[in-house]
């Protein structure tokens, strides 16, 4: 594998990546047989959507994945598609896929995420030597998603530690114990939503003044530079050691909720890349997550709808 490439501003790290295989149907029925339209394949994966969405702002980035059997290679292939910059590493086992269909008489969306197949231990040390062997290491690390099988939580730790001696600011957005170290390492930012945010700081839940205290105290702790708390419908939060900043979400209609968490990623990388300042972090990352949402399946945000919901923003 010839890991001496090209100077990227952005890398983004994805071990657990998919193919996301959508279509929908008039009517969810038990026990009947479903006849669904015609599915449509797209990238999965948490770095690897980030890595999707920066590239409909005309960001370049690089995309680090694994990549097994038939399934990745086709998830190469649709990369190759979208003119991303990719670094496939090679596994043994398959690729994962998830499906997601949408009840044409309801509106309701319903996603089936299927576990990755297990990496070996020796996979996980040359995907690591990967990383460390980047040539001209990018100033921004994305370390996105879940973990397959046999990847235990403490592996971010590692991935984690090489980013940092690379002085790569490193962006996490994960779940459950990798989370927890995540924190207990320190990166630049981290974006929990409420109940992650009280589980790290021993909450059994958060509200109001309550969540504020909960990320600042994380701040202090230098668990993060930022820690932006997403509140859903009412939009989210950002905190730093000079404050906090709130924006609220614009209404729009929401057709998949599929990426856009990553797209909400991605709209901060892309301010962050071009030191910007935290209102425009916070500001940018609500309007790629929201316009997301306005898409049906894993296709991300159309610029149109980003352009529009901006400028709602701004005013």
């Amino acid at each position: 594998m010839d890991n001496e490439v090209n100077r990227k501003q952005i890398l983004t790290i994805t071990i657990n990546p998919c193919v996301d295989k959508s279509s929908s149907v008039s009517g969810i029925i038990p026990e009947k047989k479903l006849r669904c339209n015609t599915p449509k394949y797209e990238p999965g994966g948490g770095g690897i959507n980030v890595s999707r969405a920066l590239k409909k702002m005309k960001i370049e980035s690089l995309a680090l994945f694994t990549s097994g059997g038939r399934t990745g290679k086709f998830l190469e292939e649709l990369l190759l598609k979208e003119n991303l910059q990719t670094l496939p590493f090679s596994v043994k086992n398959e690729t994962r896929e998830n499906f997601i269909v949408v009840d044409n008489l309801n509106n309701q969306q319903f996603r089936f995420g299927f576990p990755g197949l297990s990496i070996s231990e020796q996979e996980q040390t040359e995907f690591l030597h990967t990383i460390d062997s980047i040539k001209d290491f990018p100033e921004i690390s994305v370390i996105s998603g879940s973990a397959p099988d046999g990847v235990y939580p403490e592996y971010i730790k590692e991935i984690i530690h090489i980013c940092k001696r690379k002085n790569s600011k490193v962006i996490v957005d994960t779940s459950g114990k990798s989370l927890d170290i995540a924190v207990q390492e320190g990166v630049y930012l981290l974006k929990p939503n409420i109940g992650e945010l009280a589980a790290l700081t021993g909450n059994s839940e958060l509200t109001g003044s309550t969540i504020d205290k909960a990320a600042t105290e994380l701040i202090k702790r230098g668990s993060a530079e930022i820690i932006v708390v997403s509140l859903g419908a009412s939009g989210a939060s950002l905190y730093y050691s000079n404050g906090k900043i709130h924006q609220t979400a614009p209404l729009v209609k929401v057709r998949s909720t599929v990426g856009a968490g990553d797209s909400m990623v991605a709209g901060m990388v892309s301010v962050i890349a071009n030191s910007g300042s935290m209102e425009e972090i916070l500001r940018m990352g609500i309007a790629c997550g929201s316009a997301t949402t306005m898409s049906e399946g894993s296709g991300l945000f159309d610029p149109e709808n980003l352009s529009k919901i901006l400028n709602e923003l701004r005013y």
